[in-house]
């Protein structure tokens, strides 16, 4: 979820967007033109004659998987949701289809006729949309709860009792936090050494050392040098902008005037996005740390090892 588009990302949208005009096209010919649609595919005559009523009403279901995935396809990482909506129809109708055949409803050269048209648009988005998921690069709002538990346990071993907490609260609150997650790193622009200085810098102020170490292996993770993290962790970066953004991250977190001065710097070296993203996540970031105080799980910096 962190950085530009990369070309993989581009294939998944360049995959869904041609499912969804293929949608589009075949249901706009399906609600204009039932008998010449009729016509048009010769394996639809095996199944009697044409009925206009029900060819549109399928040219209608068509439609709708069209506009569900060509919404996806605009940001497939926050709405692959939309794309397993906008495909579940094909899907069905492509395992109805495999169903006849091997039943002995329809004969196998139809079947074989059809599949390119049957089971293909769905075959693409589920490649697209599993693609995304090995990859990690799907927003986890979405995803069932056990699932989205498994995966922060494993991302912060022995870190995650508040997300459990939070699960088992009533009123959806865990659906409603999961929206919240991912905009506490959004990333697009913004350097990644420079982005993670601040969510470090910031994280450190609200002293809680292992909050402070998950921002750390996140930035790990994301490709920042082990040194320079390390450097930040003790507070001892040294000067260049790296340090300029752990110092942002931490006057934002501070209240601070210098976040003013520090944040004019990277506005003009980096341009306006990037200090917005450094400021989003600066200001986010603390929200862990808070929460967890309030349910009286924080351990300060000071009883914790900070170094990776």
């Amino acid at each position: 979820m962190l950085g530009k588009t990369d070309m993989l990302d581009r294939a998944v949208q360049v995959l869904l967007a041609l499912v969804a005009l293929f949608s589009l096209i075949f249901g706009v010919f399906m609600l204009t033109d039932p008998y010449g649609w009729y016509q048009a595919i010769p394996t639809v005559r095996f199944i009697g004659p044409p009925n206009p009523h029900f060819i549109r009403d399928i040219g209608l279901a068509y439609l709708m998987t069209g506009t569900m995935l060509g919404y996806a396809a605009w940001y497939p990482q926050g709405r692959w949701l939309a794309a397993l909506t906008g495909t579940a129809w094909p899907s069905a109708h492509g395992v109805f289809h495999i169903w006849e055949v091997a039943n002995g409803i329809c004969a196998p050269d139809r079947f074989w006729s059809d599949a390119p048209g049957v089971l293909g648009p769905p075959l693409i988005v589920w490649i697209a949309i599993g693609t995304l998921f090995v990859r990690q690069k799907i927003v986890p709002a979405g995803l069932p709860k056990p699932v989205m538990l498994r995966a922060i346990d494993q991302m912060s071993p022995g870190e995650s009792a508040y997300f459990h907490e939070v699960a088992k609260a009533p009123g959806h609150a865990f659906e409603k936090f999961a929206h919240f997650i991912p905009m506490t790193m959004h990333r697009y622009e913004a350097p990644a050494e420079l982005f993670h200085m601040a969510r470090i810098g910031a994280t450190l102020v609200e002293d809680c050392g292992p909050c402070a170490m998950t921002a750390a292996e996140g930035a790990l993770r994301d490709g920042v040098d082990r040194a320079l993290i390390n450097a930040a962790l003790a507070c001892n970066l040294p000067e260049g902008d790296p340090r300029i953004g752990f110092l942002f991250g931490e006057s934002i977190a501070r209240q601070h005037g210098d976040a003013l001065v520090l944040g004019d710097a990277i506005e003009a070296k980096f341009g306006r996005n990037v200090r917005l993203e450094l400021a989003i996540t600066a200001a986010t970031v603390r929200a862990y740390p808070a929460m967890k105080r309030g349910l009286g799980l924080t351990k300060s910096c000071a009883v914790t090892k900070l170094e990776i």
